[in-house]
């Protein structure tokens, strides 16, 4: 009768030093910080390459991590994980020091004769939060930014994919100093213990509602934050676009991770005269491309939890193709829904699975004005090509960001800012957006001591006031 009274005791008690050796860890990362070693670019760099070093060393044991958690396999690990990380790295190793340099501006006529820079500076430490889907990519790229940027950093891993979030604190911590960088493992508990302190910036990947739950946490201590989350992502395929192309890139973007992705296509809407030839095109390659129970190419569902969500989202009586599932290994097959309308259960959230409803139109704007009633998403994609459509569907949608006539590949260009908008996240990052994410842009102007006008000085008169009216 005393056992569990004693056991929430033991369990409050280790997260209070828990608590407490995390709080030593950011007082510690203030202090180096202080320091400012971490504003040295040799010193980024040197930090940069050690981590590119680790990755490519650990490589097999991150792949083992992710297999045990989902399935991944190592083509879709690698492809979607490991490469971005490695790309993130050379990208700010060949642009650090250029990205540092102050940046020259005009200077206007009221301030002459000076010059004006803008100087990033970082922001100090930072609290990165990771995401399971994608664990390796959603925790290191936010960090990898940041310590380009040139600040100290706790990276929280999801807990949900355990072995990837064990690997990646086994990594960082066995081989950084923790005043510069340290990953921190634990739960919701921990995470809610985290939220507490007090950071210079705090970058969450993960839902809206969890979203709202940090953003709220980091408004106590005017916090700034970067908020990755997601949304009813729509594919929009017309009359005039190439069917083929577009079924096999749909089908590629929306079941690669068994669609646990943010930017996956949530839903499509076909017009309605090419839709039964494209919904056909659509069992062609799923078939073609064999998402099977034992294919080492299709990744299973993160837990049992999700699973039984996804399960209750699929309407056995709009099953155009799929619908099978096996609860031992939480195996969903890919389900395309056919006959479905904007009221149907499966529309009403964010899917982030397998399912892949499909809602046919017969007028190209009304359309966008219906996907317009809803939460602005984190991308959208069209498939035409039709000028007046492409124009329509960039000026009229507001969504993160998307492609036309493809999927998902957007995140791929790091030229390009991946971020969400509205209820799909705030601020962004990827390139040179990571780096000013994690980066203040300190104005200074510089002016001459010599040839100082009495114009701006008191006493006034009506003639000064005239020439400031010229000047100004």
């Amino acid at each position: 009768m005393f056992y569990k009274p004693c056991l929430g005791k033991r369990i409050a008690i280790t997260l209070q030093i828990l608590f407490m050796e995390i709080q030593e860890i950011v007082s510690k990362q203030k202090e180096f910080f202080k320091t400012q070693q971490t504003k040295n670019i040799r010193f980024r760099k040197m930090y940069l390459e050690k981590l590119r070093d680790l990755i490519v060393e650990n490589e097999n044991l991150l792949y083992e991590a992710i297999d045990k958690d989902f399935g991944k396999s190592k083509f879709d690990t690698f492809t979607t994980e490991i490469s971005f990380i490695l790309n993130d790295i050379k990208y700010y190793l060949k642009n650090l020091s250029s990205f540092s340099k102050p940046k020259k501006v005009s200077t206007n006529l009221v301030n002459q004769f000076g010059k004006s820079r803008i100087h990033s500076e970082p922001l100090g430490n930072i609290l990165v939060i990771g995401a399971w889907n994608y664990p390796y990519q959603l925790s290191l790229s936010p960090i990898i930014a940041a310590l380009a940027a040139g600040n100290c950093c706790i990276l929280k891993p999801s807990e949900i994919a355990e072995n990837t979030m064990k690997i990646m604190v086994k990594i960082i911590n066995e081989n950084f100093p923790p005043e510069y960088l340290y990953a921190y493992e634990g739960g919701i508990d921990e995470t809610t213990e985290l939220l507490k302190l007090k950071f210079n910036k705090i970058f969450f990947t993960g839902s809206t509602k969890v979203g709202k739950i940090v953003y709220k946490a980091a408004a106590e201590n005017l916090t700034p934050v970067t908020l990755e989350l997601g949304g009813k992502s729509p594919a929009i395929i017309t009359k005039e676009a190439n069917l083929e192309v577009a079924a096999k890139r749909i089908i590629w973007g929306k079941f690669i991770n068994a669609g646990q992705t943010c930017v996956a296509p949530d839903y499509l809407l076909i017009e309605e005269s090419v839709q039964e030839q494209f919904l056909e095109m659509l069992r062609k390659y799923i078939q073609e491309f064999r998402y099977e129970q034992n294919s080492d190419h299709y990744t299973r569902i993160i837990n049992q939890k999700n699973f039984e969500r996804l399960i209750k989202l699929i309407n056995k009586d709009k099953i155009y193709f799929g619908g099978d599932f096996n609860a031992e290994n939480l195996y969903i097959e890919p389900t395309v829904l056919a006959n479905i309308n904007w009221n149907d259960e499966v529309m009403q959230e964010e899917i982030f699975g397998p399912i892949l409803p499909v809602i046919s139109f017969t007028n190209f704007n009304i359309t966008l004005n219906e996907i317009l009633e809803y939460e602005k998403p984190l991308a959208a994609y069209l498939f035409t090509n039709n000028s007046e459509e492409k124009d329509n569907f960039t000026q009229k949608l507001s969504f993160g960001g998307g492609c036309i006539n493809d999927v998902m590949m957007h995140l791929g260009n790091e030229n390009l800012p991946f971020g969400g908008v509205g209820n799909s996240g705030i601020g962004n990052y990827h390139g040179r957006f990571g780096f000013e994410t994690f980066s203040h842009q300190k104005a200074i102007l510089e002016r001459a001591t010599w040839g100082e006008p009495n114009i701006k000085y008191p006493p006034y008169s009506e003639k000064k006031l005239s020439w400031i009216k010229r000047f100004m």
